[in-house]
């Protein structure tokens, strides 16, 4: 049976209503191609537009809970027991260029612990949803990560160090050395939310990045849990939305991808 609690709802009606704006935004993209100013103000501001409605629509379903938003940052009462996390546009680039591969993806976290979370694709209409204890969904169908145990038949998820990341372009060319020699594949589809996703529904057998932000992986985190896999730092923080690189797998092959990944500075 699929999530029911009175939060999952009030986390999936949010997305979706905010999800009709952004595909609405996203037929527009392709037409403003011509401008290079025109569609990153555009897409700035059709990304503001459904933080807008996601903050209004879980304020309103949930007055007391604080929120930290990607573009808003943190709001409402920082000391409160509940929180929410969100990303209103997550996979940006891909939204600019007209690439129809980007979420919205949205973690509740209760004194600290992550605690459910929503990543809703909207051009593919996936709502991925988990709930601490209730398991993982995709729409109505229950997830569990992959079973593979050999690297060898493995498809691996990652982000790629860009622009600003002059400092790991090095450690992450190493890592992908190390690992695509042992890996069926390795992936960069743009949107970590939905890698995340994709690990929980077994479609990617593992991921890694570095340097996520706790809206792109709050939901993703509590999704992989309840879908069997672990996920970690790779230097071993506790703190999963702090800074680093984060690791999904599935039990079997998390140590091995550790292992892999970790490159001395």
């Amino acid at each position: 049976m699929a999530l029911r609690s009175a939060n999952i709802t009030v986390m999936m009606q949010a997305a979706r209503k905010a999800a009709r704006h952004l595909v609405r935004d996203f037929g527009e993209v392709e037409h403003l191609q011509v401008s290079i100013k025109g569609p990153g103000d555009y897409v700035s501001a059709a990304d503001r537009r459904s933080e807008q409605i996601l903050r209004q629509e879980l304020t309103r379903a949930r007055p007391g809970f604080g929120l930290l938003l990607e573009e808003s940052g943190a709001v409402g009462d920082h000391a409160a027991d509940h929180r929410w996390i969100v990303d209103p546009l997550d996979g940006t680039t891909n939204f600019l260029h007209a690439v129809p591969h980007f979420a919205i993806s949205i973690g509740l976290e209760r004194r600290g612990e992550l605690v459910a979370g929503v990543i809703y694709d909207p051009i593919k209409d996936e709502m991925f949803g988990a709930e601490k204890g209730a398991g993982a969904y995709l729409n109505d169908r229950r997830l569990r990560v992959s079973r593979r145990s050999e690297l060898a038949t493995c498809l691996i998820g990652t982000g790629i160090p860009v622009l600003d990341w002059p400092g790991r372009q090095q450690g992450f060319a190493t890592q992908l050395d190390r690992l695509s020699s042992e890996v069926a594949g390795i992936r960069r589809l743009g949107t970590a939310s939905l890698d995340l996703a994709y690990v929980a529904a077994g479609r990617f057998d593992g991921f890694w990045e570095y340097d996520l932000k706790p809206w792109d992986i709050a939901a993703g985190i509590v999704l992989v849990r309840e879908a069997g896999g672990l996920v970690g730092r790779l230097d071993g923080e506790p703190d999963l939305l702090g800074r680093g690189t984060l690791i999904a797998s599935n039990s079997v092959l998390y140590e091995r991808l550790v292992e892999l990944l970790r490159v001395e500075d």
